[in-house]
Parts: structure tokens; C-alpha cells; sequence
């Protein structure tokens, strides 16, 4: 696929530092035209990703819209772009954010022109983290996100942001260093095996399943260490977790958004990606150690979210909890759990990333977070009322929403895992994961209690306004999502379902068992073969 002679992909990732070129060479006081141009640059880029959907064929696991150009070839380093069932809607949930950022952004007065260059910046190394398939591609990618991010919070952030945005960008640049070691690392081993080193994560990916890639246990465990340390500071997970709060409170609500809904999912894509199937005999080994690490931060960020004072700050720890699940769900290795840890990265997205909005929507108004503030805002703000009932118990997880079934699936997931050495362990963690869910309802409900109910006796909250109507459309365009996801999930697993089964297999299948993830390995077979040689590969996969 191409646009206007680009191919998709690239026509997706660098569209908004396009229009973040073209910013550069508009003057700072024209604040409107800015605005506009960094809207539009969204919108477009939304529009361009979305046939990706329709176009992606759902029997397939091999990556697809692949692009691959030399850019360092004597050192095996490529330009190589292509996506599969796992990467599609995190590309399509980047892009849709994106636009609701930029359009909540118009309240930002400050900098306005830079303030739009970074937010596209950002979406540009987002975008490229999902796309990217070389390793050094990734890295670029996964450092881009950093520098935009820690200006977002230490210029347009609140409170003691200088000291938020430090550390946000030391805890996620230290953890990044261990990646860094690990790609040389592969890149080593890779010219053992093959005679010349790649980054190539296909290839990579290939000779993981053959058994080929790293042969020394005591060394895999390290690599796996070191991959696994990056995208744990990135998801968070306990106890790497404690940059999060801070980063959130203190951040400008688009900000915020954009780390909920996008920049958290990085570290748990950076595990299916890559510590699942680069380490497949590793990632068996570390489940024990995973599932009890996950489940501490459900059960600990649910706790500590419900003493907080401060109605950000809850929502920021919420999602240390939220994570847990997803986390848990991708290491319990079976296809209900896997799926539900997918599902639960779109709906905390969409979910969480609409509960920083109204909060943001509600500081404008009254430029304080504190419970204390409040009180009885439901009758002088109905409307936007229900708009966060709607999201808490899409947060809380009840039927019927987006936020129940991927709960749902990782803790039927996590009861059903098989994994040997677990002896029974998986039943206490999906027993204890479970009541995660009882004290998310405990500290929602509170905060909701706390803020909306009761009677309105501070007088600084009688003269509040009601929403707007562009945040009427923003918060109406997620309330679509989240009845949709809840009520036809279908809409995404029909998609991830033989990729889901691939990562899979290639984990838990032994060596010479495991999926070939070349598109050339059987570019000779006609395209009925290769479906069906798929489909009888992944076994427990059905054919449509």
C-alpha cells in the first residue's frame, strides 16, 4: 500500500514531524494556524492508518505492509518497517490519542508553537516504535520518545515538574542503556549463527526458533534481564513503577493522555515483541517470577490509589494497577490470558486516557485536583458527570464494557496457565489479581462519592461551567469505543487472534515446532497452500 507514491507505513510514522517541520517555519505568533495545522496533521494521519485495518489479512502471523531499505547494510542495520495482529491497533489507538491530545491542547497559551512540535515529534517515535523491525530502527524510536515527553512536563507541566520530568527521564534512559547492551548482544551471537551479524528482528526471530540464536542458558537469562529491565521501568512494573506518579501528576493532560493511553504500552509491546520470542526458554523460566511481580502492583497501586488526596494522582496509580493485569495476562502463555493482556492495552488506553482528560478538563476550571475542593458537582456539572461515571466503570471493569473483558480474559487466563514449575501458583495469583478488581471499584467509587455526590458547599465550585461542546465531542467520540469494545470485542481479536497463536507457540512449542516468520520461506507456495500450511502450523487456530 502507498500514499501519493509513499509507502503506508512511512507515510503513517512521519507525517506528524512533517507537519512539525513545516511548524518550525511558522511564525510563534500565529497560535490558531498552528493549533490547526497540528490538528489536521493528526486527523490526516488517523485517516491514512485506519484502512490498515480492513487491508490486514487476519490468517496471516507474518508481518505485513512490510518495508525494508538499506540504511547501514555493512552492519546489518536496515530501515525495516511492517506490522502483524499485535502491533495494528496499537498503531491505530496511537494515531486516534493523537488527535484528541492536540485538540485538548488548544487550552495550552504558553509556547504554543513549541509546545505542537513536541506533541508531534512524540506521535512521529511512537508510531515507529510499533512499525519498526530492526533493532537499531527500534532503539532510535524508543529514544525519540524521551526528549519530547521530558519537555512536555518540565516546560508545560504543573506543580514540581522540573523534578517529575527528571525523573521520568532518568528512571526510562537507565533502563534503556540495558537495551542498548542487549541489541549488541544479539547482534554477536547473530554472526556465530549466520556468519554476519543482523538486527533484523525477523531473522532474529527466526533463529530464536530454531534454537540457534543464543545457545548458552546462563546468557539468554542476562540478554532477556536486560531487555526485560527496559520495558519494565517503560510499563511500569514493581518495583520500577515509583516515576509514574509523579510524571503524571505533574504532566499537562495531554501529556498525561499520551503516557496512559501509548507511551506505558511500549514496555509491554517491548516484552511480546521481544523478550517472548528472541527467549522463549527464558520467558518460561521467569513466569513465576513475572505473575507474583504483576499481581504486587495490582494489588499495591489499587491500595495506594485509594488514599490518595489528589484526584490525578489516583488515576496516575490506577494505572500502575491496570498495568499489573496486562503484564499478567502476556506471561501466562495461553491464548485466553495473551488476548485479554492485548485487549487490556487498547481498553487502559481508551479508558484511563479519558479519566486524564476530564480531570484536565476540571483543573481549567478550577486549577486544583484535591478532593477537599469538591463536592456535589454532578448537579451543577451533569453532563460532565456522567461522562466520568461512564469511564469509572469502564475503568472499574463492568459488563458491557470495554474494560471488563480484558480483565476478564487475563484472569481466565492466568487460572487456565500450564506452565510447568508453577506448582498451583497460578490459581493464588488469578485469586489474588481478582480482588484487584474489588479495590478498584472501592477507590473509583470513592473518588467519585467524594467529587460529584453530596452537597455543593464550597462557593468557588458554584460558578462552574459545564463542558464544552468540543469536549462533548471528544468525550463522546471514546464513549463509542467503550460500548463498542465491551459489547463486540470481536472488532479486535478476529484480528490478533493467529498472531496472538503464533507468540504463542513460539514460546512454549519446542525447537523445530515453531512458527517460520519469514514471508520468504514461502513466497513459492500459492496463496491457498500458505493459508492452510498456516492454519495446520498453528494447529489450534480456525481456518474462517
Amino acid at each position: 500500500m502507498e500514499i501519493a507514491g509513499v509507502p503506508v507505513l512511512t507515510a503513517v510514522v512521519f507525517l506528524p514531524a512533517v507537519a512539525a517541520l513545516f511548524l518550525l517555519l511558522v511564525p510563534g505568533k500565529h497560535t490558531w494556524l498552528i493549533r490547526m495545522v497540528a490538528l489536521a496533521a493528526c486527523v490526516l494521519d488517523f485517516a491514512i492508518a485506519l484502512p490498515l485495518y480492513h487491508a490486514f489479512d487476519a490468517s496471516r502471523f507474518q508481518f505485513q505492509f512490510v518495508e525494508r531499505v538499506p540504511w547501514m547494510a555493512d552492519y546489518g542495520i536496515y530501515y525495516h518497517l511492517g506490522i502483524d495482529g499485535l502491533s495494528l491497533f496499537l498503531v491505530l489507538l496511537t494515531a486516534f490519542l493523537g488527535i484528541l491530545a492536540v485538540w485538548f491542547s488548544f487550552y495550552v497559551n504558553e509556547r504554543v508553537k513549541e509546545y505542537m512540535i513536541c506533541l508531534l515529534v512524540l506521535q512521529t517515535a511512537m508510531l515507529g516504535v510499533f512499525c519498526a523491525l530492526d533493532l537499531v530502527l527500534f532503539y532510535v524510536f524508543w529514544e525519540a520518545t524521551l526528549v519530547p515527553m521530558y519537555f512536555l512536563i518540565a516546560i508545560w507541566g504543573s506543580g514540581n515538574k522540573r523534578y517529575a520530568a527528571i525523573k521520568f527521564f532518568l528512571y526510562t534512559f537507565t533502563g534503556s542503556i540495558f537495551m542498548l547492551l542487549a541489541i549488541v548482544g544479539l547482534y554477536l551471537y547473530s554472526s556465530r549463527a549466520e556468519g554476519a551479524g543482523t538486527f533484523d528482528l525477523v531473522l532474529l526471530q527466526q533463529l530464536a526458533a530454531d534454537g540457534r540464536l543464543v545457545p548458552d542458558t546462563a546468557i539468554r537469562i542476562w540478554l532477556f534481564l536486560a531487555f526485560g529491565i527496559a520495558f519494565a521501568v517503560k510499563v511500569p512494573m514493581f518495583p520500577f513503577h515509583t516515576w509514574l506518579p509523579d510524571a503524571h501528576t505533574e504532566a499537562p493532560t495531554a501529556g498525561s493522555v499520551i503516557l496512559a493511553g501509548v507511551l506505558l504500552k511500549m514496555g509491554a509491546y517491548g516484552f511480546l515483541r521481544y523478550c517472548l520470542p528472541l527467549f522463549p526458554d527464558t520467558t518460561i523460566s521467569m513466569v513465576p517470577l513475572i505473575m507474583v511481580l504483576s499481581v504486587i502492583a495490582i494489588l499495591y497501586g489499587a491500595i495506594v490509589a485509594a488514599v490518595q488526596t489528589d484526584v490525578k494522582r489516583l488515576v496516575a496509580f490506577s494505572s500502575v494497577s491496570h498495568l499489573g493485569f496486562v503484564t499478567l495476562g502476556l506471561f501466562s502463555l495461553n491464548a485466553q490470558g495473551m488476548t485479554g493482556s492485548m485487549l487490556q492495552q487498547v481498553n487502559h488506553g481508551i479508558s484511563t486516557g479519558a479519566l486524564f482528560l476530564l480531570v484536565g478538563m476540571l483543573y481549567e476550571r478550577r486549577h486544583t485536583r484535591l478532593f477537599t475542593e469538591f463536592g456535589g458537582l454532578k448537579a451543577q456539572m451533569p453532563v460532565f458527570a456522567a461522562f466520568f461515571l461512564i469511564f469509572m466503570l469502564s475503568s472499574v471493569g463492568l459488563p458491557s464494557m470495554n474494560g471488563f473483558i480484558g480483565e476478564f480474559l487475563v484472569l481466565l487466563g492466568t487460572f487456565q496457565s500450564a506452565i510447568k514449575g508453577l506448582y498451583g501458583m497460578h490459581l493464588w495469583m488469578a485469586a489474588l489479581a481478582a480482588s484487584g478488581v474489588i479495590l478498584a471499584a472501592v477507590y473509583l467509587l470513592w473518588m467519585f462519592q467524594k467529587v460529584f455526590l453530596g452537597p455543593n458547599k464550597n462557593p468557588k465550585n458554584h460558578t462552574l461551567s459545564d463542558i464544552k461542546w468540543f469536549e462533548r465531542i471528544i468525550l463522546a467520540s471514546l464513549v463509542v469505543f467503550v460500548f463498542w469494545l465491551g459489547l463486540y470485542p470481536k472488532t479486535l481479536t478476529d484480528k490478533m487472534e493467529v498472531s496472538v497463536q503464533a507468540l504463542r507457540l513460539q514460546v512454549t512449542r519446542p525447537e523445530g515446532q515453531r512458527p517460520v516468520w519469514s514471508d520468504a520461506e514461502q513466497s513459492v507456495t500459492r496463496e491457498g497452500e500458505l493459508r492452510a500450511g498456516v492454519f495446520a502450523q498453528l494447529g489450534e487456530v480456525s481456518a474462517k
